[in-house]
């Protein structure tokens, strides 16, 4: 097993703060991408820009082999940061509240170390900084500019921070591990007038209410309950004043799933509910069903290999987490071509390590890096060598 330097470790955490510094959010991650470009230069790893911000790098080993890729993603979150670690973010409103500044600092150690042992490599690594995960979506831009062609990967993975499992864990699931998340964007209408004459209007205000109730029969009446199924409804405003009747409401949320039947099905169910409910309150409504990622799903062959050849080379504690109803646009990439989304544990009470991802108080065990660019180092050496592959029997490369 190739095995990261001390100094390589401890410059992951040099640059996973200076990163968290300063955050940048989706396709505006220019900083941050030239320090990974001048990272890259320092190595000697060639490199294109790709997607606005993204960065492509290649690391090439000696022998012939399999080409394993490696995706970090780079953006942070419209959020002001109250983790209050000492190397906060500097950048007003804007927060790595998702641990993506730890996923690139990773993978800029990996691609150090690979890069220091080409002459043992065998096949190649394609290194994937990819922006905007958090919204519009890096990923297929990226893949749609030949991100996965040159050279053509043969088998894909992403390292995840998750405060569900402990440092010096992974969890790796075979199958669906995130969920579908598309968006819900609703509007009331209804007729204006007096709040003291409400016989002489519309109220889009109770006919809106009764909707997002009566939406959470989707999952509570209408689905599997072995099946995940979300529908929240996450914005809702309308309204003048305290005296006035609303003549329109819009509403925004969010529709999340595992199965691709439940999603299909998901915008009809909606729009029956919800023409059922204006019909009963007299007002109109307007529903748009916006698709978005799909889910993620871990290439079974290619997880049970990977987590047998981990234990194997005891990286770490080897955990098979619950899926999650999170959105992550690496499901474009496992669409592509054999994916793997690994968690990586960073739980820690002692340090408050605890709060989720998307939380202002969001903070991780930094101590939980070296795992992480050990995980990522052995899935480029297995996939090189033929030791983790998605195919039912291991031929050679």
């Amino acid at each position: 097993m190739i095995e990261p330097s001390a100094a390589t470790l401890e410059r992951v955490i040099e640059i996973r703060r200076a990163i968290h510094r300063y955050p940048e959010l989706g396709f505006e991650e220019h900083e941050t991408a030239a320090l990974i470009e001048r990272e890259l230069d320092e190595l000697g790893i060639a490199h294109r820009r790709i997607a606005k911000t993204g960065v492509v790098g290649v690391v090439r080993g000696r022998h012939p082999g399999r080409v394993a890729g490696l995706r970090a993603d780079m953006d942070a979150l419209p959020i002001t940061e109250r983790s209050g670690v000492a190397f906060a973010s500097e950048i007003p409103g804007v927060m790595h509240a998702c641990g993506h500044d730890a996923h690139v600092a990773m993978l800029l150690g990996a691609a150090r170390t690979l890069q220091q042992h080409r002459d043992d490599l065998c096949g190649a690594v394609v290194l994937l900084f990819q922006p905007a995960e958090e919204g519009p979506g890096g990923a297929l831009p990226m893949i749609e500019q030949g991100a996965l062609d040159d050279p053509r990967v043969d088998a894909v993975a992403m390292l995840h921070v998750d405060t569900r499992l402990h440092a010096g864990s992974i969890g790796i699931t075979p199958g669906p591990v995130n969920a579908a998340a598309d968006e819900l964007a609703v509007t009331v209408i209804g007729k204006g007038g007096h709040g003291a004459y409400p016989h002489t209007a519309v109220d889009a205000i109770p006919a809106a209410s009764a909707m997002v109730l009566a939406l959470q029969n989707i999952a509570a009446r209408e689905t599997d309950p072995l099946k995940s199924v979300v529908v929240t409804i996450g914005t809702l405003n309308g309204g003048y004043r305290n005296n006035v009747i609303a003549d329109e409401v819009h509403m925004t949320g969010t529709l999340r799933s595992h199965d691709p039947q439940i999603r299909d099905e998901l915008p009809e169910r909606v729009r029956r509910i919800l023409d059922g409910i204006a019909a009963a309150y007299n007002v109109r409504v307007d529903v748009q069903v916006k698709l978005g990622y799909p889910p993620v799903v871990n290439n079974a062959n290619l997880a049970e290999r990977f987590a047998a050849y981990a234990r194997a080379l005891e990286l770490a504690r080897v955990e098979r987490p619950l899926a999650t109803m999170g959105g992550e646009d690496f499901a474009y990439f496992a669409q592509r071509v054999p994916g793997l989304h690994v968690r990586l544990g960073v739980r820690n009470e002692s340090i408050g390590a605890v709060h989720s991802g998307h939380s202002a108080e969001f903070r991780l065990d930094e101590a939980a890096l070296a795992v992480g660019v050990r995980t990522l180092i052995a899935f480029a050496v297995g996939v090189g060598g033929g030791e983790v592959s998605s195919e039912e029997a291991l031929g050679a490369p």
